[in-house]
């Protein structure tokens, strides 16, 4: 019995399929990895460089004596390095960290020169918090701001507006540019200023420092912070490069309990100032 020969179309095709099935399987596999989760999204563009055109915000500095006051600072270092806002502590005698139980721990002072930023030195400190001293930042991006609002525990969360240049009259004047960003949460409960939020740590997503909270505008909904022009230069050197982030994400839905875990672990601390 003769088989039949197929048609010409019938060897063309298998041929085809052949050949594309061989270079297939012979092809390289250099895939890219997957894409990175879409940006907030009302997140904008990246924020440009400081110019001269900056908006300004204008702040009145008493000529009065230093009056004792209460902030919050923040460990970068394990072996005692922490960073608070300058007006903080500036003229203050005895600054202090309260550990807790009624207890207080006595700390060094250095002052920034050029910017709203102090450094504080104690005999050993908790873990540090990683900073960013070159951030790439957004309009529009979130930051978590964890302490001591009034004396009490509390944190604030906010979203970039943009920069702004920072005019102190009066006591120190002098111009800074900072950062200002729209408040849109806080803790339940806290009604009214924020004072006592100054130096606080400002937190991107990832738990790492993007700058420090150095003051408030209540009436316009503002929180102002340092920019990376001028917080960068005052602590370069002073932690590693490789502090680890948080072990979770911050979101708008944990960061109360993410900031109560940083002032439990003492890695954010009330800054106060002892009477001499």
């Amino acid at each position: 019995m003769r088989i039949p020969r197929p048609p010409d179309w019938a060897i063309y095709a298998t041929a085809a399929l052949a050949l594309v099935i061989i270079s297939v399987n012979r092809r390289e596999g250099s895939n890219a990895p997957p894409a990175p989760p879409p940006v907030d999204e009302v997140e904008g563009a990246l924020l440009g460089p400081v110019t001269p055109f900056d908006p300004s915000v204008t702040v009145n500095a008493p000529d009065t004596p230093f009056r004792p006051s209460s902030g919050t600072a923040f460990s970068i270092a394990a072996d005692g390095r922490w960073v608070t806002a300058r007006h903080v502590v500036e003229g203050c005698r005895r600054p202090a960290l309260v550990i807790g139980g009624g207890r207080a721990v006595a700390a060094d002072v250095r002052l920034a020169p050029r910017a709203d930023v102090a450094l504080l030195l104690t005999q050993g400190g908790p873990t540090a918090l990683p900073v960013l001293l070159s951030p790439d930042l957004r309009v529009g991006q979130r930051a978590f701001h964890p302490g001591f609002p009034k004396g009490r525990a509390g944190e604030v969360a906010t979203r970039l507006l943009g920069r702004e240049t920072l005019k102190v009259f009066g006591r120190g004047a002098h111009d800074e540019p900072v950062l200002a960003w729209a408040e849109v949460g806080r803790t339940q409960g806290l009604d009214g200023s924020l004072s006592g939020l100054s130096g606080a740590p400002a937190l991107d997503r990832r738990g790492r420092v993007i700058g420090v909270t150095l003051a408030e505008s209540p009436r316009r909904g503002r929180v102002y912070t340092t920019a990376p022009d001028s917080f960068g230069p005052a602590i370069r050197g002073e932690q590693r490069a490789d502090e680890p982030a948080l072990a979770e994400p911050i979101t708008v839905d944990n960061y109360g309990r993410v900031a109560d875990d940083l002032r439990r672990d003492l890695r954010v601390a009330q800054v106060v100032c002892l009477s001499a």
